[in-house]
């Protein structure tokens, strides 16, 4: 449908802010995932995402109600008040502007304005996680090399704590930084775009998409995930293949078997020698 290669595209820009408007019953986490108390799962889903958003930062103005509503001291009607203020007032131009959205209060400000980002701003600060409390202490190290700088020097002789000069040092030297810039890849092969364009004995990539108690089905870039079953996933024998992989890890993974009828792909991570 059109609406699913909307949400497609968008995860491809930035997963997060698509995926947390997904129900926990929708996620595909394992073959007992419907086994288990529906309501812990979902609590233990929203702490997960919550601390993801807090950890990556969100942009105010590019962000839906639902994502805003995970971070730190924002309910969902907050996060509703955020989007139709800046529908409103035609986006946020700095973090200032926050406090006029209706029901954000200053303790609220307080808890939520060093994770909200606002490329627009004039300030440069306002689109780092550096706080609006810290941003006197951050200006003064701005436009010099902190990396050369002994952090538990400047924290005693400013009286900052080390650890908040550390993070401030963090965001000087990297301004806007997206921890997931980091994360590992995948390459995909380009001459591979259908379970049609497979042969057996190819070595591709893959991110793992789930991890079951035969084995772990592996996305290698077309429509038909590949299974390495548990007599594939190491040159050792496998008990469990929970203690091999999990779920996200990026795999180099070899052809094994192709049935194009029933569009099934068999995969292993064994050794070429040892198959």
């Amino acid at each position: 449908t059109v609406r699913g290669a909307i949400s497609i595209a968008r995860r491809l820009q930035d997963p997060l802010a698509e995926l947390v408007k997904i129900e926990p019953k929708h996620i595909g986490v394992g073959q007992y995932q419907h086994d288990v108390n529906q309501k812990q799962l979902s609590e233990a889903l929203e702490g997960v995402v919550e601390n993801c958003v807090n950890r990556v930062g969100v942009n105010i103005n590019q962000a839906s109600w639902s994502l805003l509503s995970y971070v730190s001291g924002i309910t969902p009607t907050i996060a509703k008040n955020m989007v139709a203020h800046k529908d409103e007032i035609g986006g946020f131009k700095s973090r200032k502007e926050i406090l006029k959205v209706k029901g954000v209060g200053p303790k609220t400000f307080e808890q939520c304005a060093g994770f909200l980002r606002i490329p627009e701003s004039a300030d440069p600060l306002d689109n780092t996680a550096v706080h609006p409390e810290s941003y006197e202490i951050a200006r003064v190290y701005m436009g010099r090399d902190v990396a050369d700088l002994n952090v538990k020097k400047e924290a005693a002789s400013t009286g900052v704590g080390e650890w908040t000069l550390r993070d401030i040092f963090e965001e000087l030297a990297k301004p806007g930084r997206d921890p997931r810039d980091g994360l590992p890849g995948v390459q995909f092969r380009q001459d591979v775009l259908s379970i049609e364009d497979l042969e057996v004995g190819m070595e591709l990539q893959g991110t793992v998409q789930n991890v079951v108690a035969f084995g772990a089905f592996v996305d290698i870039g077309i429509k038909n995930d590949g299974l390495v079953h548990i007599s594939q996933l190491a040159d050792r024998y496998v008990k469990d293949p929970s203690d091999v992989v999990k779920v996200s890890d990026v795999v180099k993974v070899r052809i094994i078997g192709v049935d194009k009828e029933k569009g099934k792909v068999s995969l292993s991570m064994r050794s070429a020698s040892r198959n």
